[in-house]
């Protein structure tokens, strides 16, 4: 790593962004929609820039979309050429902004993004990138955001964004330290990365290798033949609350904390007369990512009918923590719907599961399993505290350099 150095702020500037250029044009925003719609788009042409090519500090050349040379001509305005800055202006994270790379030579910035144009004379277009995806710029755009829903900033406040403007060898002499500090950052990242992945892939090896090679005293059955498929009684929307006495976990909140409520009297009436899980029963999603799963704890909750389903298995045969393994293994022979995944009940009995006949054995395999599962959890743990580290490192160095600290 670099030795970092003080810099003195004394020959320091502080320019607003539009006063970075001589030109009018310099900082121009995407032409509005009705100057370009989708029904524009072609196959093959002169490229568009939209926001989903814009990262925090990084291009993302995929899935670019085309309009003609007649169009682009209409809109030369709104043009930008390889080596500009491209900025966000609506959206979360708010202001996120790249430099476009010189494989994409020169095309149309739609509606919500600025492209940024400045005197290289005046400014390093990298000191520049680095400056506004720092706080010191970001912290300025979210003062100014509008729109609860879909959060944007006008054109009028990135132009006056204020921007620390240090001489020009200066700049470079920050460039330079940014770009090795976050090349070191990103090859620490990268590393943390993978161990993280390769804790994930050892567990699931081994959890693979468990139900794939049974022993001598297993047996194989179908699910349905361990249980009935149980789900609870279905409740309408009208029936539900966005508060109330019992959480009512739908398959968007499945696992996660619930967002809408039924009444205790609902629940009592539900509960008694219909399909309910047992304490330690393992529910399962059936829809949209098949397969997640959460063992019941037994407190007051309900789950949406058919979308949370659970196997009524008797434990005489196999008990709830082994199944709970099995399903973290299991290859789900979901049936694509017009718009999500789902799993039917006919699809969930015809699986099979290997097991041993032996209920200690069972509990042995969970024990194992469990406390593999907790050292991989420790494991992910410090590999995303890693992770954060470095990205709270990240934003450090970028806020020391633009407060003159580095």
């Amino acid at each position: 790593m670099l030795n970092l150095t003080v810099i003195m702020k004394n020959n320091w500037q502080t320019k607003k962004l539009s006063e970075l250029s001589k030109r009018k044009n310099a900082v121009v925003s995407g032409p509005f929609g009705s100057n370009l719609k989708v029904s524009d788009y072609i196959n093959e042409g002169v490229p568009i820039l939209r926001l989903q090519n814009i990262g925090k500090g990084f291009f993302i050349n995929k899935d670019i979309k085309y309009i003609s040379k007649i169009k682009a001509e209409e809109l030369k305005y709104h043009s930008f050429i390889s080596g500009d800055i491209a900025l966000a202006k609506l959206g979360i994270p708010i202001g996120k902004t790249c430099i476009i790379p010189n494989n994409i030579t020169s095309g149309i910035i739609t509606a919500d993004i600025v492209r940024i144009r400045p005197d290289k004379n005046t400014i390093n277009y990298n000191f520049l990138e680095y400056v506004l995806n720092a706080d010191i710029s970001v912290n300025q755009l979210i003062k100014n955001i509008s729109g609860a829903t879909r959060p944007r900033v006008n054109l009028s406040e990135v132009r006056n964004l204020q921007i620390p403007l240090p001489p020009l060898t200066e700049q470079h002499r920050i460039v330079k330290i940014l770009d090795e500090v976050f090349a070191d950052v990103a090859k620490a990242k990268e590393n943390a990365e993978k161990n993280l992945r390769n804790a994930k892939e050892l567990f699931e090896s081994y959890l693979q290798s468990v139900f794939a090679n049974p022993g001598k005293d297993w047996e194989e059955k179908k699910l349905g033949d361990i249980g009935k498929v149980s789900m609870c009684k279905r409740v309408f929307k009208h029936q539900t609350t966005k508060t109330g006495d019992i959480p009512f976990y739908k398959i968007g909140t499945f696992g996660k904390e619930p967002n809408a409520y039924i009444s205790n009297k609902i629940y009592n009436e539900f509960r008694k007369k219909f399909s309910f899980p047992k304490k330690g029963d393992i529910l399962i999603s059936a829809s949209g990512t098949i397969g997640r799963r959460v063992k019941y704890d037994g407190e007051p909750a309900y789950f949406q009918d058919s979308n949370i389903v659970w196997i009524d298995n008797d434990e005489n045969q196999i008990i709830n923590d082994y199944l709970y393994h099995f399903y973290g293994a299991c290859n789900w022979d979901s049936t694509k719907g017009a718009t999500i995944s789902r799993l039917y009940n006919d699809n969930l009995k015809q699986i099979k599961i290997a097991f041993p006949k032996s209920l200690s054995e069972q509990k042995s395999i969970v024990a194992k399993l469990d406390a593999l599962s907790t050292e991989t959890k420790k494991l992910e743990a410090i590999y995303k505290q890693k992770l954060a580290n470095l990205e709270e490192l990240k934003k450090s160095v970028l806020n020391k350099a633009f407060a003159g600290e580095l």
